[in-house]
């Protein structure tokens, strides 16, 4: 039987691809491809907040991988490989002309990075957002009511940012898709803006497309906005559909390129934090955090327990995105591991200019010399942070910002009670209590709002790497924590997503039960700990608070 079915990943920096067993769930094959331009910095501008992804990167590494993968089946399995879905990063749209065409691929826009998909980290657009959510929030209907305010990295505002900035593409985008959208719209041939798929993910959390507005927000107000947006709203086209949607069969060109079977069918895409929910086994209860550079708070909930709860301050809500039939619930942290990584770059500040000046040394053992320090410098000071039982430092995690709860962009962090004899591990320890705060912040307004969370699942590179901040996190959350085994849960989520498309399984949930592992808990609450951390969450509060009335 053919029961083969892939996860495509699409990352911040490369595609990522599963091949696994629908019915058994084993895992194949996978591989690991990196986009060109964007490893040379290509298109971006980080002293501007400007991130920008050519289409050309998502194609050259999505035919490669998927080669890849395809040649270690071998020609003997290769043909068992039944369906493909993929996620990708959000909001990350572009523009593209009538036809579908991402303007990046025409030869007049090849190198404008306007005419690029707009990376969801992309901060360029701030001060449309501020228009945009005056207008949102002040209309008819309050058009934040599910999502909160509306945030430079989302559909509306890089939009807005890019056609008043640029007017070239103000009069060559006949419409803004986003990636995640546009891949599967391209692998089945069906680009027209108006009739491609649209996920549902993408469209509830980012674009505010609602039932309960009847769709998107208004005509009306949007043109009061930009009468470009009003185009937009009229070429948006038709309903969004959940990942797990059959959105069709891939064509003739696009199965020579992959080396796939030409009746393969192609999912509908979904983002990858919610895929990765899905491959982590995400369920009623059950919270999947994404740990990493930032964080996201995934949860599934059924409608009727979120109706009328006014939540916008802590999460994103929408309708069928991440298990379809549910409310999907998330909430975020713009930075955790990168607290992290910034301390290790001012540890690491002197130790570089020391050794590159050394005369003493040549290039390459300079070069050897600086990455091993980096390498072991933050496990080195963990390890001693791990030993401190207490300390006065205080620390806020908005490094960038805050998303929730209430977002604002503009939030710096702060650290307080440093003195003469703060050590470099108590300082560490504090960032860690600090992001940690940040997490149990987002926590509390979850379950304060009636919302049950008895399991949380942990996922990504923190949560394999380091007990210490599992285990404070586990002691601050009053929870148990189990730690995701999957090394690609994205591409496993939407591996699954492929298995539901393909009709191997009626739904989600019946999927996830069929193929994601089975958890125990790894960490749970240290009796007497939460009272340690309560006193230092209370001052937490307090500094977030006068650092908000004085920024």
């Amino acid at each position: 039987m053919r029961n083969l079915v892939a996860g495509a990943d699409f990352g911040s920096d490369s595609v990522r691809i599963i091949v696994i067993d629908a019915m058994t769930g084993e895992r194949l094959v996978k591989a690991v491809c990196s986009y060109p331009r964007w490893q040379k910095k290509l298109y971006c501008d980080a002293a501007k907040n400007q991130f920008r992804q050519h289409p050309q990167d998502y194609i050259e590494s999505f035919v490669q991988c998927m080669n890849s993968v395809m040649e270690q089946l071998g020609e003997n399995r290769r043909g068992e490989l039944r369906s493909i879905a993929i996620d990708a990063t959000g909001s990350t749209p572009c523009p593209v002309d009538r036809r579908g065409v991402p303007l990046a691929l025409l030869e007049e826009f090849a190198d404008d990075p306007d005419a690029m998909f707009h990376l969801w980290k992309d901060h360029t657009a701030v001060e449309e957002a501020k228009e945009i959510n005056e207008a949102f929030s002040n209309a008819k209907i309050d058009y934040t009511m599910y999502q909160g305010i509306y945030s430079s990295e989302w559909f509306w505002s890089k939009i807005l940012r890019t056609i008043r900035k640029n007017e070239r593409i103000r009069e060559k985008a006949w419409m803004w898709v986003e990636h995640c959208d546009w891949l599967p719209s391209l692998l089945i041939g069906k680009t027209d803006p108006e009739t491609m798929y649209r996920g549902s993910c993408a469209a509830g959390h980012k674009a505010l497309w609602n039932s309960h507005f009847g769709g998107l927000p208004d005509r009306e107000c949007l043109e009061s906005i930009d009468p470009y947006l009003a185009l937009v709203y009229d070429r948006y086209g038709s309903k969004p559909q959940p990942a797990g949607t059959c959105a069709g069969v891939i064509t003739r060109e696009w199965a020579e390129r992959l080396g796939v079977p030409q009746d393969t069918i192609i999912g509908g895409g979904s983002f990858d934090a919610h895929a990765g929910a899905v491959g982590a086994g995400v369920s009623l209860r059950t919270m999947v955090k994404v740990v990493g550079t930032s964080t996201v708070d995934m949860l599934i909930e059924a409608s009727e327990n979120v109706e009328g709860k006014d939540l916008r301050a802590y999460c994103g809500q929408a309708e069928d995105s991440i298990v379809p039939g549910y409310i999907g619930i998330e909430a975020s942290q713009a930075a955790f591991g990168d607290v992290y990584a910034w301390f290790a770059g001012i540890l690491m500040w002197p130790v570089r200019e020391l050794i590159n000046k050394s005369q003493l040394l040549d290039s390459e053992t300079r070069e050897r010399l600086v990455n091993e320090t980096a390498a072991s410098l933050i496990r080195q000071v963990e390890q001693k942070a791990m030993l401190i039982n207490d300390t006065d430092i205080i620390a806020l995690d908005w490094f960038n910002g805050r998303r929730y709860p209430n977002l604002n962009d503009k939030l710096k962090a702060a650290v307080m009670n440093l003195g003469l004899g703060s050590t470099a591990p108590e300082i560490y320890h504090a960032l860690v209590m600090g992001t940690v705060f940040g997490s149990r912040h987002v926590f509390d307004k979850y379950t304060a709002s009636g919302i049950k969370i008895e399991r949380i699942i942990m996922v990504g590179g923190i949560a394999k790497k380091s007990p210490f901040v599992m285990q404070m996190m586990s002691d601050v959350l009053q929870r148990p924590l189990m730690v995701c085994n999957e090394e690609q849960t994205c591409a496993f989520g939407a591996a699954i997503y492929a298995a539901v498309a393909a009709g191997f399984y009626p739904d989600v949930p019946t999927a996830q039960r069929a193929l994601c592992e089975p958890f125990e808990a790894n960490y749970y609450p240290i009796a007497g700990n939460l009272a340690r951390y309560e006193e230092k969450y209370q001052k937490y509060l307090v500094l977030g608070g006068f650092v908000e009335s004085v920024t």
